[in-house]
């Protein structure tokens, strides 16, 4: 009987712990998808010559030349400043439309509401591709190609039906009884709309903003079809990149590593908004 007491004991002690599946698959995960970002990061961090020649895990010679050229060559640092231009003038744009938009389907109902709305997201439903001859014919007759409110008209097409999308999903959790009393104690629909309704809905309005800046910023065919010189973006410019030596890979990953920075900002700015859309089940 000790003996067995004894070799129980013995094999308690030696009991492996248990490992927790899903942490192992989400570690997993996560470095799946660091990989290439951590790898866009080791290749802006070496020469040309390393790049091309070596197989490294990091960088041997530690150079930030590669980033010295994106922020000191004009033909470079342009590129975001276009970008960041005509994103921001999209997302006020296609903001300010989707809002009244938004609410005028969340509050009305009116013949062949339904059949508007789900015309509306058909637009975003297209390629871009469908879009970019009828763009750049219109644009050229009237003036207006390779200038950034150009890239932003043309981005509305399909930002504004994804903003009425998801901001009336907010709008119609807003109960009706509000606007009723705020028009009681004197509110105008203008007044009403900014002072009451719009911070009832920031979190929507949050999460509108991010997908249009978003989808503005990384967006290629249009923004490269519609622009030349003065308004070209850096996702435009990095597509332009050999020259007579060949491609400068280096300075191209210092540029992609640069390019995910504002994206990044975004989305921690506004991570509580877009979790509060995903529970609203519009995200």
């Amino acid at each position: 009987m000790a003996d067995t007491t004894a070799n129980k004991s013995a094999s308690r002690g030696i009991a492996l712990p248990r490992v927790n599946s899903r942490a192992v698959v989400m570690t997993l995960y996560l470095l799946f998808l660091l990989l290439p970002i951590y790898w866009l990061l080791n290749m802006s961090l070496k020469t040309n010559t390393e790049i091309l020649n070596d197989f490294t895990l990091w960088p041997r010679d530690l150079t930030f030349a590669n980033y010295a050229t994106i922020l000191t060559d004009p033909a470079w640092y342009m590129g975001y400043v276009n970008s960041l231009i005509y994103v921001v003038m999209n997302t006020v744009i296609s903001l300010t439309v989707a809002l009244p938009a938004a609410y005028a389907f969340s509050r009305y109902h009116f013949m062949g509401d339904k059949h508007l709305f789900f015309w509306l997201l058909t637009n975003r439903m297209a390629p871009a591709a469908v879009f970019a001859l009828p763009f750049f014919q219109l644009y050229s007759s009237i003036g207006l190609f390779d200038t950034h409110i150009a890239v932003a008209l043309a981005h509305c097409l399909f930002n504004v039906p994804l903003a009425v999308w998801i901001l009336e999903g907010f709008m119609r959790g807003v109960p009706k009884e509000i606007d009723e009393t705020a028009y009681i104690d004197g509110y105008s629909f203008g007044r009403f709309f900014v002072k009451i309704f719009m911070p009832l809905i920031a979190s929507g309005i949050g999460v509108a903003a991010f997908f249009c800046f978003m989808f503005s910023w990384v967006e290629l065919l249009l923004s490269r079809t519609l622009t030349t010189v003065d308004a070209k973006p850096i996702a435009a410019i990095m597509t332009r990149t050999q020259g007579a030596a060949g491609i400068d890979w280096g300075v191209l990953a210092a540029a992609g590593v640069l390019t995910i920075v504002p994206g990044a900002l975004v989305i921690y700015f506004v991570r509580n908004y877009i979790a509060k859309g995903f529970a609203l089940g519009r995200v």
